[in-house]
């Protein structure tokens, strides 16, 4: 069986919950009041920033050169890219640039990134595989799922679903699920045991993510 054959009993159950989750099924449907939304746009702004940190570890950490250079190319996109993307997309939710730099993680934003970078820094190379890739499958399964049920009428809802679902991000999403693949059919069984939880964690955080923007999550003290 291969890994992503493996993960998907852990991750598909949690790509159920986040798409039934009233976040995921209001934005579908064009519904969700933006404030929650903005909410989510400021945080994973900042989520964006470790993020990249976990990419560099990649790079650093890449056992060829071929895996070297696709992850100093996701560094260099999500950095120089993906941000000013997000700063113009997060613009017309009508939020500045100043807002966003200000943003102070949220507890789940701090303990999701926490563990992404973790991870990185003190793992291995399937280790940091294992942890990044439920974001990338999550989002995409997430905007597929979206996509079929019909693009809502709120346009900057039907940008998200529309990049997420997108061919861009599915190839992506396939590329980390490749390399996942790879790195399991090298694995022993005490390493998969370890790829299953780390999986299973950052899985379980992409819910929290969501969920936490639904509530709009703050310090309690």
């Amino acid at each position: 069986m291969s890994a992503t054959d493996d993960l998907a009993t852990i991750g598909d159950p949690i790509w159920d919950a986040i798409s039934n989750h009233p976040m995921i099924t209001e934005l579908g449907a064009g519904t969700l009041d933006e404030e929650p939304f903005r909410y989510w746009v400021r945080q994973d702004y900042v989520y964006l920033i470790d993020y990249a940190r976990v990419f560099a570890h990649g790079a650093a950490m890449a056992p060829d050169l071929d895996r070297m250079g696709t992850f100093a190319e996701l560094l260099d996109s999500t950095i120089n890219t993906e941000m000013d993307l997000h700063r113009a997309y997060a613009a017309d939710f009508g939020i500045s640039e100043t807002e966003l730099e200000a943003t102070e993680p949220s507890p789940t934003t701090q303990g999701y990134t926490d563990f992404l970078v973790r991870t990185a820094a003190t793992g291995t190379f399937g280790d940091l595989v294992a942890a990044l890739l439920p974001c990338m499958w999550g989002f995409n399964t997430t905007g597929k799922r979206l996509a079929e049920r019909g693009r809502p009428d709120h346009e900057g809802y039907a940008e998200w679903i529309d990049t997420y679902a997108g061919e861009e991000f599915t190839a992506l999403t396939e590329w980390c699920k490749d390399l996942m693949d790879d790195v399991w059919a090298d694995s022993t069984a005490d390493q998969r045991d370890r790829y299953r939880d780390l999986f299973e964690t950052s899985a379980r955080y992409e819910y929290r993510f969501w969920d936490a923007a639904w509530r709009q999550e703050g310090w309690s003290v």
